[in-house]
Order: structure tokens, then C-alpha cells, then sequence
């Protein structure tokens, strides 16, 4: 298989997913690549996470944001659909709901596997599950947006942070799209204790709800929140700024958010061609990811992005080869996470997370650094033997500048600059060449495969996905 076909696979499946393993890379650059694009676009293809297997291992009377950070992040490492769990976190990150205000575990669980179902569908659906989710409902204050007394929070963010953009709409937008939405609440839970937290379900009052006629976005009616969202749908500004937020999540770094009305685009002839395939499928998620994939500016688009923590952690995961099965560590790796700057489930604002050079910024990269040089430091490690094995399969012994040439490629392959590799260069020299003829030289050489591995992953080229 030529280097360059796995250079793209490798490249589609970090941004599509979390990374693969080096067998799996093999075993995927098979396939055309568009064959492989299909295969992400259509997760029903293949088998999900078994939901028992996590529930025996990792259940507790009562749940908690550290076990069901761990659950996710097991999904990422291990499931066989990697696009729906990152279209999952994507939904997760625009749709920013957080623990913190929600504090019912529950709620946000049932939330992000809403995002789950509903992730490559219509955006239209997408927006009704989301304006019916009691998580959101509650964090947004919809449960407190009345017919005699409407409250716009829910409404203004929809807009300017969901679907349209700041410069799209008018203050009576605002208003009449909330007034759409009351009586779009949720039913009271069974208090938590003693039995744990009780899910709720979407509840719409017809006696809470306003009938009035509301003109929105231009068109005049009895308008409730399902014509309003098939309205917002139906706007060139949705599709322009879904397209830009698909753009800045799998395709290279944007400026944040709110700063969209005043900077344009880093690639506006993306975000045109985004856009067309948004509008020309009646908002089709998955028929503007199948452009997006496809296209020539996504497959260029190599090392332009900072990973987040979750996919710096889920990717390292890999290919340390750990947490295959379930397992109690898995909450420490979400700590992890949340130390790098993302807590997973708790986005601190309803903006999500500010990405790009922000993830790194401060004492975050030292986290990221030390997270994933920790994660290799123990050659007995799955991943860690594959790539031994596979460097002791060239027989003989090998030089320094072939170890390092062997490490980059099976790390990723990764991309690194001329004064990276120079250092790692010398760092192999260090230790001359390395043999496999022994056992007591075998166990040496594994060894310094580990280390440069940590070398690797240390680096500035490795941050990038």
C-alpha cells in the first residue's frame, strides 16, 4: 500500500474519528477512498458499542460525571462508527449544555445520546430534538418562557449561536421566535432520592403556549417552534453558518465564534460549496459531510488543526493500545481531559469551547505533554508491542535515522518538521543502532522505541491533527 494512501486514510480517520491504529489504517486504505467515506456516512453499517458491556462494568446506583465522561471516551477509542461519536461531541460543542447549571447526570446523558441518534440526520430534525430536550429546555430557561411573560434565552441563542449568526435576524425575530417556543417544557422528575436520578421527558402546554399570529424571519402566521425551526432551516444564512462551524471542527482552525459577523472565512470558496450542498439537500447533514470529506480543500488540510483534549486523549489511547475493555481508569483519563481544558458534559459557556491555539495555551499544553507521554511510558503496552514487533520484523540491525524514519511512520504517520526530525536524530543516536538478535538487546531496543514514540507524541506536530 503506497505511503501516500495511508497518509490520507490516517488523515480522513483523525479528523472523522479519533485516530486508528496502524492495523486498522492497513486494513481501511483497502478501500477506495470514497468507499471509505460511505462507510463513515452510513454508522448503521456497522455494530454499536454494546451498551451492556459498559453498563456491567461501569454502573453505579447513582451516576456520575466522571463515569459517563469515561463511557464516552471509550466510545471514541473503541466504536466501530468513529463519524457518528464525532458528530456526537461536534453537536456537543455547538449546542454547548453544561452540568453545571443542569446537575442531573442523567439529563445530560440522555442529551448527548440525542446528539448520538440524531447526528447525521436533517438539520431540521436535529434543531426539534434539541428544542425538545429537557437538558437544553432547562439550561437556556425555556421551562421559564411563558405565554403572559416570555423569556428570550432560548430563542437568541437558537439564532445567533445555532443556526444563524449575529446580523441575520431583527429583536422581534428574537421575540417572536420565543414567543413560538412557550409552553415547550418538561415534566417534573421524581426527586432524586432515595432511588437516584429519574429521567424527564419534553412536556408542550397548550395552555402555556402562544397561538397569537407572529411574523418571523419575514412570514407572517400562527407560528409555533416547529414552523419556526423550518424556517431558520430554510435560510442561505443557516447554511452558511453551519457550513462555517462543519468547516472549523473537521477542516482547519477558524477565528471564534462570535468574531464571525466581523471576520470572514479562512476558505469562503469552502464555505460556498458547504453551503450549496446544505441548501441543495433541504439541510441533509449527511450529504454536506459526503462534499466535505470529498473534497480537495479537506484532504490538503493536513496539521491545520489543534486537537482537542478528547481527541488528543482518544487518539493517544490508541495507540498506546489501552482501555480495549471497559474499565474504572477510564474516569481518570476523562480528569485528564478536563485538565487540558476540556471537562466533557460542562462546556463553560453556551459558545462551547474556544478551539484552535486556546487549547493550548497556558498550562494546557504541559497537560496535554505529560498526559501522553505517561500514556507510553510502559513497553508491555498493545500498541507500544505492534510497533516493536513490526520494526523487529526488518531483521538485523537497524540505524538510527531508519528507527526514526520507522517510529514517524508507524506513530501516525506523522508529519513532522526538518528540526523535529533532526532532534529526534539525535536523540537515537545516542543509543547507535539498535538489534533484536537477543533477548537482553531485544528488551533494550524496545526501550528506546517507547521513548522515541514519547518523543513523538511530546511534540509540536503531534498536537495537530
Amino acid at each position: 500500500m503506497a505511503a501516500q494512501d495511508l497518509s490520507l486514510t490516517a488523515h480522513l480517520m483523525r479528523r472523522a474519528g479519533f485516530g486508528a491504529t496502524r492495523a486498522e489504517l492497513e486494513r481501511l486504505a483497502e478501500k477506495p477512498y470514497e468507499e471509505l467515506v460511505e462507510d463513515l456516512l452510513h454508522p448503521e453499517r456497522f455494530p454499536e458499542v454494546e451498551r451492556d458491556l459498559l453498563d456491567r462494568y461501569l454502573s453505579e446506583p447513582f451516576a456520575t460525571i466522571p463515569v459517563s465522561v469515561g463511557i464516552w471516551i471509550y466510545r471514541m477509542v473503541n466504536t466501530k462508527r468513529p463519524l457518528e461519536e464525532k458528530m456526537t461531541l461536534f453537536w456537543h460543542h455547538v449546542f454547548a449544555t453544561g452540568f453545571s447549571k443542569i446537575q442531573n447526570v442523567n439529563a445530560m446523558v440522555r442529551q448527548v445520546e440525542s446528539f448520538r441518534r440524531h447526528s447525521l440526520s436533517n438539520l431540521r430534525g436535529i434543531l426539534t430534538a434539541l428544542s425538545k430536550d429537557p437538558a437544553m429546555i432547562f439550561w437556556l430557561d425555556n421551562s421559564e418562557n411563558h405565554r403572559d411573560e416570555i423569556n428570550e434565552n432560548y430563542g437568541r441563542e437558537l439564532l445567533e449561536l445555532f443556526s444563524m449568526g449575529v446580523g441575520n435576524y431583527s429583536e422581534d425575530d428574537i421575540k417572536n421566535c420565543a414567543k413560538a417556543f412557550t409552553g415547550w417544557t418538561f415534566a417534573q422528575p421524581i426527586p432524586l432520592y432515595p432511588q437516584g436520578e429519574f429521567p424527564t421527558e419534553f412536556e408542550y402546554r397548550t395552555d402555556d403556549h402562544d397561538d397569537g399570529v407572529k411574523t418571523f424571519l419575514g412570514e407572517t402566521g400562527q407560528l409555533d417552534g416547529s414552523h419556526v425551526i423550518d424556517i431558520i432551516v430554510r435560510q442561505s444564512a443557516t447554511a452558511r453558518f453551519v457550513s462555517r462551524h462543519l468547516y472549523n471542527f473537521f477542516v482547519a482552525d477558524e477565528a471564534q465564534v462570535p468574531a464571525w459577523s466581523e471576520a470572514p472565512p479562512r476558505d469562503p470558496a469552502a464555505i460556498d460549496a458547504l453551503a450549496k450542498a446544505f441548501e441543495s439537500s433541504n439541510g441533509d447533514i449527511r450529504s454536506v459531510m459526503r462534499v466535505l470529506f470529498n473534497s480537495d480543500f479537506f484532504k490538503k488540510a493536513r496539521y491545520g488543526k489543534v486537537k482537542s483534549p478528547a481527541e488528543l486523549v482518544a487518539g493517544v489511547i490508541k495507540l498506546a493500545g489501552t482501555h480495549t475493555e471497559p474499565n474504572r481508569g477510564l474516569e481518570a483519563v476523562g480528569v485528564a481531559a478536563a485538565a487540558m481544558g476540556q471537562s466533557l458534559y460542562d462546556p463553560p459557556t453556551v459558545e462551547g469551547w474556544h478551539t484552535g491555539r486556546e487549547w493550548i495555551d497556558g498550562g494546557a499544553l504541559n497537560e496535554r505533554v505529560n498526559f501522553a507521554v505517561d500514556e507510553l511510558d510502559d513497553v508491555t503496552r498493545p500498541g507500544i508491542r505492534d510497533i516493536v514487533r513490526r520494526i523487529a520484523a526488518e531483521g538485523g540491525s537497524l540505524a538510527p535515522g531508519r528507527l526514526v524514519e520507522q517510529c514517524v511512520e508507524l506513530a501516525g504517520p506523522v508529519q513532522v518538521s526538518g528540526a523535529t526530525r533532526e532532534a529526534m536524530l539525535r536523540f537515537a543516536q545516542a543509543g547507535g543502532e539498535l538489534s533484536f538478535e537477543s533477548e537482553d538487546a531485544a528488551e533494550r531496543s524496545a526501550r528506546r522505541v517507547a521513548r522515541l514514540l514519547q518523543f513523538i507524541v511530546a511534540s509540536r506536530e503531534y498536537q495537530l491533527a
